[in-house]
């Protein structure tokens, strides 16, 4: 008995094009993004890059023409010599204390002023937040002399509470976040409590702070690396050495050695490692809170 063989013949000139359009839309919508971004990633990661090569670098290896992509010699004595070098205990703890007390100081402020704009009614209400949602495109250095002499007169300067107690009145940015966060909140919930003749107070404790928790973990972790890596404000600020902060620190290094930035790198990375390992902790609750609280 014969064989009967089937020969498929050519894919018809409609699937073909079907099939390219499909591979086209694929590789637009999947591939090349996923390239754009692996790019940028790699473009903000470098300048880390760099930091960290020149902090594990040596003397001699620093003064190559053209100079090595990355270490030959790993020189991790660097990061001793740089914390030796400079009061590096002292700043890491001023540092310490100022970025948990501004971080606190945000946590209650930015959601108690929030709450204020979300979930009470009051005559005017919009229209103030409307106002200070302006003072967001307010610099800092314009307001920066009228400040300092109201600290003066209060004495306050060369002390840490300039650079808190501003934090404990709220910020723009961060009463914004917390307001669009606290008003896609059931409303219901609230009106329910105050039937059952619950205050506001305890609305605001035991019903929208509990549902918050995302908001609140974006705004500690914004005003703890604000505080961490400010700069300014302790600059003018503080004036006595012992009350430095790690910012001031890194200044106060170049002013008083010879610039060797294998180790300027390894105090820059030590730094810069606490804010990394935060985020990278808490990145997801930083995500939902900034990606729940855009969407209304």
């Amino acid at each position: 008995m014969a064989k009967v063989v089937s020969v498929a013949g050519p894919i018809p000139r409609h699937r073909a094009e079907e099939r390219r359009l499909w591979i086209m839309k694929q590789v637009r919508t999947n591939v090349v993004p996923r390239i754009i971004l692996i790019l940028m990633g790699a473009l903000y990661l470098l300048p880390f890059y760099w930091m960290i090569t020149l902090a594990l670098k040596s003397n001699a290896e620093l003064t190559l023409t053209p100079p090595t992509l990355y270490p030959h010699h790993l020189e991790w004595v660097n990061f001793k010599n740089a914390v030796d070098a400079i009061p590096f205990g002292r700043f890491f703890k001023n540092t310490v204390i100022i970025t948990i007390a501004s971080v606190l100081a945000s946590i209650f402020s930015n959601t108690v002023i929030a709450y204020g704009f979300s979930r009470i009614q009051w005559p005017g209400r919009d229209k103030i937040f409307f106002v200070v949602v302006a003072t967001i495109f307010m610099p800092f250095p314009v307001i920066l002399v009228a400040l300092f002499d109201i600290f003066a007169k209060l004495h306050w300067i060369n002390t840490y509470l300039p650079l808190i107690i501003p934090l404990c009145f709220g910020s723009p940015i961060l009463i914004f976040l917390m307001r669009q966060f606290m008003m896609q909140l059931p409303q219901e919930v609230s009106d329910a409590a105050k039937i059952d003749g619950a205050s506001e107070l305890r609305i605001f404790a035991q019903i929208v702070l509990p549902q918050a928790l995302p908001a609140i973990g974006v705004v500690a972790i914004l005003s703890a690396i604000g505080a961490w890596n400010d700069f300014l404000g302790p600059l003018v600020y503080l004036q006595d050495q012992a009350k430095y902060t790690l910012a001031i620190g890194l200044t106060y290094f170049q002013s008083t050695h010879d610039i060797r930035y294998n180790l300027l790198m390894a105090a820059s990375v030590l730094v810069v490692l606490p804010v990394i390992v935060l985020f990278l902790f808490f990145q997801r609750a930083f995500v939902e809170g900034i990606s729940v609280g855009s969407i209304k």
